[in-house]
């Protein structure tokens, strides 16, 4: 079904017809094709290109019109793969959009998924964070963790594909429990998952000025000067009581990792020594390395570098730490995530390209292929043969910023 461009389009302004998502409930079938799109290969970018699927793979992504073969016409978008982010946290503000007013975990994940596949996502590792207290003012615990997980296991989609980043606060006994107990009974048989520790401690990591989590504790969470001081000193003392708890849950982590039941992550890395730490403990991706040393050192030691699509739009962190167009620049970023803002990613990566940091076809790589190496999914994140046909198809032909005009999961 060719969609024809019609008399009440603007010129030079393309619009994608509703029969471009048709389909039964808005699933594509598993043989069909889109013709008339600009392709992002990983290296160039194809004009007038036809992308060809059959049985939900990528077929052939063909230099040229196929008018014979094509179900839809792209009208000359962006046609990319579907964006892969595999650290977000926005189900939980979507879960609890306002303080005391929360709502069912089921539903958060439903209202949410609108908002990422109009980002273009269709993978999703949404945080599960494991631990028993919080530095702010999130409403986290292992309950809501394990409750996360089970939901995120039993959603269906035929928009995104929805799983889990299992977040591990090392200082928790009761999160490394609970931890442990989830994966085993995701059995032997299930796929390796992603398992990422963290320490908010301030004084290292992403709050290495202590005065920066005291003015979070203040300005975003509402604490007084006293309060937030209080808070500041006690999760510093307790970083030095429990390090027997961070050595022992650091342990379990590099068992798990050496007998290959997770993918390790270490969160905001700040130095050289803190990834040779990780390095050893199994870990093969350095998330958010808030320094330019930590993350020279991930790149030397072969590490995958994930850095945070927000930061880059913002031009900075908000902490305080690296920027990450400067570890663009630097070539040590392999993979952006979304944190808190899916819809950062497209802006992200095409900023970067706007920038001159890096070529766009690079930069889309950033939010497809190099996420897709950070999960361990080689079925996904590029428009090659054999590939899932998971693609976005983007608008940049209007205003500043493009966007998001369909997404694709493969059927």
């Amino acid at each position: 079904m060719t969609v024809p461009v019609t008399e009440a389009q603007s010129p030079g302004r393309p619009q994608v017809s509703e029969q471009l998502v048709g389909w039964p409930l808005g699933a594509p079938p598993a043989d069909y094709a889109i013709r008339g799109v600009r392709a992002v290969m990983p290296d160039r970018i194809l004009d007038n290109a036809t992308v060809v699927v059959r049985e939900g793979r990528i077929a052939g992504v063909v230099e040229s019109l196929v008018d014979t073969a094509a179900d839809l016409d792209g009208c000359d978008l962006l046609l990319t793969p579907g964006f892969i982010d595999v650290h977000s946290d926005a189900l939980e503000k979507e879960r609890s959009p306002r303080a005391n007013a929360e709502v069912p975990v089921e539903f958060a994940i439903a209202s949410y998924e609108g908002r990422i596949a109009s980002a273009g996502i269709t993978t999703m590792f949404h945080g599960a964070a494991f631990q028993h207290q919080t530095a702010r003012g999130i409403m986290r615990s292992t309950g809501r963790a394990v409750q996360t997980c089970h939901t995120v296991d039993a959603t269906d989609s035929y928009r995104v594909d929805h799983r889990v980043l299992h977040r591990l606060d090392v200082f928790s006994e009761q999160g490394a429990q609970a931890l442990s107990r989830r994966l085993e009974q995701l059995g032997a048989d299930a796929t390796v998952q992603l398992v990422s520790y963290e320490d908010h401690t301030p004084g290292q990591g992403q709050y290495a000025d202590p005065e920066v989590m005291r003015r979070a504790l203040i300005d975003g969470d509402g604490l007084t000067h006293k309060e937030a001081t209080v808070q500041v000193e006690r999760l510093i003392a307790e970083r030095a009581e429990k390090w027997g708890v961070r050595e022992a849950n650091m342990s379990w982590l590099a068992s798990e990792a050496s007998a290959g039941r997770i993918r390790l992550l270490g969160h905001d890395p700040d130095s050289a020594e803190e990834i040779l730490a990780l390095q050893g403990r199994g870990g093969t991706v350095a998330e958010f390395p808030t320094t330019l040393e930590a993350a020279s050192s991930a790149r030397e030691a072969g590490m995958t570098i994930v850095a945070g699509a927000p930061n880059v739009l913002r031009g900075g962190s908000h902490s305080g730490n690296i920027s990450a167009r400067e570890l663009a620049r630097e070539g040590l970023v392999d993979a952006l995530a979304s944190d808190y803002l899916p819809s950062s990613l497209l802006a992200a990566s095409v900023l970067l390209a706007q920038l001159g940091i890096i070529p766009l076809p690079e930069a889309i790589g950033l939010v497809s292929s190099g996420p897709a190496r950070v999960a361990g999914l080689a079925d996904r994140g590029a428009l090659n043969e054999g590939m899932r046909a998971d693609f976005a198809l983007i608008d940049d032909r209007i205003g500043a910023w493009p966007r998001v005009a369909a997404t694709f999961l493969a059927s």
